[in-house]
């Protein structure tokens, strides 16, 4: 089983993906993937010195994510310009999810902060959303991130609110309270999704 995993910057997700590594669930990261995919020389950078400009690569030849971050969040223009790169993302993906199918049985979770805007989700056989308030969300970002008021407030305008990701989902996690409680939240996830797993294997033994 693929399970997508996303939701809004400082809602929770890592804590949830954290949690369910610890607990023997494969995860896939998709911010991993997409910094191979910038690696210095790749044809994504390629295109993203001309789609860009060479301003937004260092002179290592990696991509200069702090501006490309200051850019996209501030003109939407530009952001959709970036997601039209999607595509070399998702061809790693594919490959990682075909290798692991070949390996392993069990649940496999892409985690994936841009996973409905990539087209990502076509992947998954099920997606969960991490979602919280926006003043929950302001103040952990402003402490992980260290940001201004105004940056934090410009990186959560640019996202989609909660019912965009609550109307594509399968299961929502709501982190308005202790990371405890959204631990609990994951722990009773996990048992939904391997009763899915169970339910299916079962179904097909009888076919």
């Amino acid at each position: 089983m693929i399970v997508g995993l996303t939701g809004q910057t400082g809602a929770g997700k890592s804590t949830v993906s954290d949690y369910l590594r610890e607990n023997g669930v494969v995860v896939i990261d998709a911010d991993k993937i997409a910094r191979e995919v910038v690696e210095t020389g790749s044809a994504c950078i390629a295109d993203i010195a001309l789609e860009f400009g060479c301003e937004y690569i260092n002179m290592d030849g990696t991509l200069n994510r702090k501006k490309m971050a200051r850019t996209v969040f501030n003109d939407k223009e530009k952001l959709k310009k970036l997601n039209n790169l999607f595509p070399y993302i998702i061809d790693s993906i594919r490959r990682e999810l075909k290798h692991l199918r070949e390996q392993q049985e069990g649940i496999i979770v892409l985690d994936a902060p841009t996973l409905f805007e990539s087209g990502a989700d076509r992947e998954c056989d099920r997606v969960v959303s991490v979602t919280a308030d926006v003043q929950s969300r302001k103040e952990r970002i402003i402490r992980r991130d260290k940001l201004t008021e105004e940056e934090a407030d410009e990186r959560i305008q640019a996202q989609h609110d909660e019912e965009y990701y609550k109307s594509r989902s399968w299961q929502v996690l709501e982190n308005n309270g202790s990371i405890d409680e959204l631990k609990n939240q994951t722990s009773v996830l996990l048992s939904k999704l391997e009763a899915e797993m169970e339910a299916g294997n079962s179904s097909e033994a009888q076919q």
